[in-house]
C-alpha cells in the first residue's frame, strides 16, 4: 500500500497500531520473517549469518564477543565494541547485563556471527533507556563470538576454603590450573597483559596453597609452577617491569637451573635494566644449551651493541671531563 511519500524517518514516529492500519511492514518485522524463535514466545528471534564450530557457549562461561545494538530505523548503533581490537572477557551471569543477549549467547558457538531481535521484556523493558532507547523498544543485536572458556569449575574451586581445596583430588586442581592458564594465554595473546598476569598469579596462589600428598604430587606441582613462573616473567617484560620479570625468572631457575627459557627471560630482564654483565652471563648460559636458537643469538647481538654504545658514552664523558680539568689547570 502507498505510504503517500512518508519516509522511513517519518515512519519511526508512527505508533505500531497506526502502521498496521496503513498496512505498513517495518524493517524489523520484515527481518523477523527469516528468523528463528529460540524460546517459543517470540521474545528472542535469531538469524545465523555465519555458523560457528564446536559446542555452544555453556552457562557461567567467560566470553569474548564483538556486538552492536540498533534500534529500528537507525543506521548507527547505540552501543558497539567494534572499535575495540580485543574486547574484554565477560562473565555470563555477571558482566552481560542484557537478559536477552545472555540467553542468545547460550545458543551460539565459537566463531559464530548471528543477529538477534529482542522484544522489550528481554531488552530494555517498558521504560527503555533514555535518551538512546525509547520505551517498549525492540532492539537488534549483531553478535560475533570470538572465543569463550568455561570458568564454572574455576569459580566453584575458588569458593572453597583452603582446607577444602587441599582435600580435592589432584586431577580437579589440574583442571582448574589448566583453565587459568588458558585464560591467561588468551588474554596475553590479545595483549591484555594485566589480565593475563592476574590469571597467572591466581594459579600461583593455588599452587602455593596446595599441600602435596607425596613426592610424586610435589614433583608434578613443581613442573606446573615452572610454567606459570615463566609466563609471569614474560608478562612482566611486556608490562615493562623488568625487576619483576627477573624475580620470577630467578624463581623458575630455583626449580630448574638448566631451563633455557628461564635463563633467556632473566637475560632479557637484565638487558632492559641495563645490567649488561648479568645479561651476558644469563644469555651465554642459554646459548650454551641452544647454540642455534635465533632468539638467543639475536638478543646477544643486541646486548653487544647496547654494551658498546654504553662504553662509548662513558668514554666520551670521561674525555670531556678530563679535557675540562686540563683547561682549568691552565
Amino acid at each position: 500500500m502507498s505510504t503517500n511519500g512518508r519516509t522511513s524517518r517519518i515512519l519511526q514516529f508512527m505508533a505500531p497500531d497506526e502502521r498496521r492500519q496503513f498496512g505498513i511492514e517495518t524493517p524489523f518485522q520484515r527481518l523477523a520473517w527469516q528468523m528463528q524463535d529460540i524460546l517459543g514466545d517470540g521474545g528472542i528471534l535469531k538469524e545465523v549469518v555465519h555458523a560457528g564450530e564446536g559446542p555452544p557457549v555453556p552457562m557461567h562461561a567467560s566470553v569474548s564477543i564483538h556486538f552492536s545494538g540498533f534500534i529500528e530505523y537507525s543506521d548507527a548503533p547505540f552501543e558497539t565494541t567494534n572499535h575495540l581490537r580485543y574486547p574484554r572477557m565477560m562473565k555470563l551471569g555477571r558482566d552481560v547485563t542484557l537478559y536477552g543477549l545472555e540467553l542468545g549467547l547460550l545458543t551460539m558457538k565459537k566463531g559464530e556471527f548471528s543477529r538477534f531481535l529482542f522484544k522489550p521484556k528481554y531488552a530494555y523493558g517498558d521504560l527503555g533507556c533514555p535518551p538512546h532507547i525509547p520505551p517498549l523498544a525492540t532492539v537488534l543485536y549483531e553478535v560475533h563470538v570470538l572465543d569463550f572458556l568455561d570458568s564454572a569449575k574455576v569459580d566453584d574451586f575458588m569458593d572453597l576454603t583452603l582446607e577444602e581445596q587441599n582435600t580435592v583430588p589432584l586431577s580437579t586442581l589440574l583442571n582448574v590450573l589448566e583453565t587459568q592458564r588458558s585464560f591467561g594465554n588468551l588474554c596475553y595473546n590479545k595483549k591484555r597483559y594485566e589480565d593475563a598476569r592476574e590469571r597467572y598469579k591466581q594459579a600461583m596462589t593455588l599452587l602455593q596453597n596446595r599441600e602435596p600428598m607425596d613426592d610424586e604430587e610435589k614433583e608434578r606441582l613443581e613442573e606446573i609452577k615452572l610454567l606459570f613462573l615463566l609466563n609471569l616473567s614474560l608478562t612482566y617484560l611486556k608490562l615493562e617491569k623488568p625487576q619483576k620479570a627477573l624475580y620470577f625468572g630467578q624463581k623458575a631457575l630455583d626449580i630448574n637451573p638448566q631451563n633455557t627459557k628461564a635463563l633467556f627471560r632473566c637475560g632479557q630482564a637484565c638487558l632492559d635494566m641495563k645490567d649488561y654483565e648479568k645479561a651476558q652471563d644469563y644469555l651465554t648460559l642459554a646459548q650454551a644449551k641452544k647454540p642455534f636458537d635465533p632468539d638467543i643469538n639475536t638478543l646477544l647481538k643486541k646486548l653487544a651493541k647496547c654494551y658498546k654504545d654504553y662504553l662509548d658514552k662513558e668514554r666520551d664523558m670521561c674525555t670531556k671531563m678530563f679535557s675540562g680539568l686540563k683547561r682549568t689547570e691552565n
